[in-house]
């Protein structure tokens, strides 16, 4: 079988450019986000809870199990599956910040469902594997008042499914789309990543409005496991199917 066609498609220099650009953007922006000062306090806050919860038995092994799926599930991304969707390829600016939305809010839909028909399923369902699933997810909602360190606490089958998620979303609208520009990819991964981290941040800083909010909204979730706020990115789709806690 010829594979020249399926080589001629794999664009490994954009690949590895998508990879130093989430590892710089993502480094960088954490850099300048800790000059200001009411952003240092908040991590400084974050840090003492969450040397309370490493302090845990439980805690550092399942953390490494998750970091080690979501190594591999990366891994398999970024050198198999991202080189065939993304380029250097010019595009007009409009057509990069919508791919950048368009990429968000397709991963958003898919993790709304996924997070609330599957994770919080039932807990007497008669499927074994919807029941297994919340079990799964269980683990992440032990805690109810999360802080930074929470948003690692996951099971390695629900970090591997959350990633596989974003992936595949990646994936497929490049395939449907023709691809996309390199940095709009590497900006929607960064978002991603830096978004479901903050949000399980303990987050309380006078006149931050929207980023107290997106904190307290998750915290809200973590109650117990029958809250609302499923999404991730935005709660657009808790407000439209009326799961906005």
């Amino acid at each position: 079988m010829d594979f020249a066609w399926l080589w001629s498609a794999y664009d490994w220099q954009a690949g590895l450019a998508l990879i130093a650009m989430v590892v710089v953007l993502g480094k960088a922006g954490r850099w300048l986000a800790f000059k200001v000062p009411a952003f240092q306090r908040a991590r400084e806050q974050n840090r003492a809870l969450d040397k309370e919860r490493l302090a845990k038995e439980k805690y550092l092994p399942m953390i490494r199990r998750s970091m080690r799926a979501g190594l591999w599930t990366n891994v398999a991304f970024f050198f198999l599956m991202a080189p065939f969707v993304v380029s250097f390829e010019p595009r007009p600016v409009w057509r990069g910040l919508a791919d950048i939305v368009l990429i968000l809010m397709v991963y958003d839909f898919f993790y709304y469902v996924t997070h609330r028909f599957l994770f919080h399923a039932a807990h007497d369902s008669r499927f074994a594997v919807l029941r297994y699933f919340r079990r799964v997810h269980a683990v992440h909602h032990q805690a109810r008042d999360p802080s930074h360190i929470d948003a690692f606490y996951v099971h390695p089958v629900e970090t591997t499914i959350g990633q596989v998620l974003f992936h595949f979303t990646v994936l497929g609208l490049g395939l449907a789309l023709g691809g996309f520009h390199v940095v709009s990819v590497g900006i929607a991964a960064v978002i991603y990543i830096q978004l479901n981290t903050f949000n399980h941040v303990k987050f309380e800083v006078p006149g931050y409005n929207l980023l107290n909010w997106i904190s307290y909204k998750h915290h809200v979730h973590h109650i117990d496991m029958q809250k609302g706020n499923y999404a991730t990115i935005t709660l657009l789709y808790d407000k439209l199917f009326g799961t906005l806690d």
